[in-house]
């Protein structure tokens, strides 16, 4: 009876322990001091499998993959604070010090979210087409205190039919990459893409509004971004003023691609985030 009961709270231990890391995982390849890569919206870790094969090569790569995103299990809302805090718990239990967080789009956002608050763990930011407040860009009259789960919109996407919802990804797809070979690709990670991680953790990336936090973070952030659909000097503007409280900050411009800078440019990216590394 002893030993059942040892066995029970052994068991019961493990899945706590399990549990307490639900939303992501994580990839680690190489040696040396370490990176973090986090992906875009709907991605998995594999976006960065091109710039990981050569970081690895020096460095320690923690590639991520969040919850409801490729064959990650989902987890319940509130979904981007639960992935920033077990990151930050991730670093304590790893005894992780001076990492350089690479992120793309919402991963570039969740890099700012976590150096203007925990100043103490990170080296330096690369930010790849990403925002401090991706709300403040796409709603008019933005306050990010009005944005709800609860909304017609947020309704009406989770009950999109799926022929619907692939249409959509397609069209979604073909605006955020020029490299045609890479649209089936971008097309169907949106489709695999557990249905309420898309509709509410988009809604927890569009409530975040991070323009004043910014001024919190005193590490070097080198951002990236691309030029395409809006041109050069549109992007500029407003990177200008999303960024107008980062105090040390330098910019470079991708030629010719949309989003997704890393199928579109890709050898661009890689000199870029390896001749930018601290």
């Amino acid at each position: 009876m002893k030993t059942l009961k040892c066995l029970i709270f052994t068991f019961l231990i493990s899945v706590t322990l399990s549990a307490q890391s639900t939303a992501f995982t994580v990839d680690i390849k190489g040696e040396g001091a370490p990176i973090f890569l986090f992906p875009g919206f709907t991605c998995p870790g594999e976006v960065w499998d091109d710039v990981v094969n050569e970081l690895s090569k020096t460095n320690e790569c923690h590639v991520f993959t969040f919850a409801g995103f490729g064959d990650v299990p989902a987890i319940e809302k509130p979904w981007l604070p639960k992935i920033k805090d077990e990151i930050v718990a991730y670093i304590s239990e790893n005894k992780l010090e001076n990492i350089t967080l690479i992120g793309h789009s919402l991963g570039g956002t969740l890099s700012l979210w976590l150096a203007s608050e925990n100043k103490e763990s990170f080296k330096q930011i690369i930010a790849v087409d990403a925002l401090p407040s991706s709300g403040a860009l796409m709603i008019p009259n933005y306050d990010s205190n009005m944005i709800a789960y609860d909304t017609p919109y947020n309704k009406q996407m989770i009950s999109m039919n799926d022929e619907d919802f692939e249409l959509m990804a397609s069209q979604m797809a073909s605006g955020m990459v020029l490299n045609e070979e890479k649209r089936a690709l971008i097309k169907d990670w949106i489709i695999k893409t557990d249905r309420e991680t898309y509709v509410y953790g988009f809604t927890d990336l569009l409530k975040l509004d991070l323009r004043e936090d910014i001024a919190k973070i005193k590490i070097p952030v080198l951002l990236l971004a691309a030029t395409k659909p809006y041109g050069e000097e549109t992007v500029k503007m407003t990177y200008k003023d999303q960024y107008k409280k980062l105090e040390n900050y330098q910019i470079k411009y991708a030629k010719d691609s949309a989003h997704f800078i890393m199928y579109d440019q890709p050898e661009w990216l890689l000199e870029t985030i390896i001749s930018g590394l601290n």
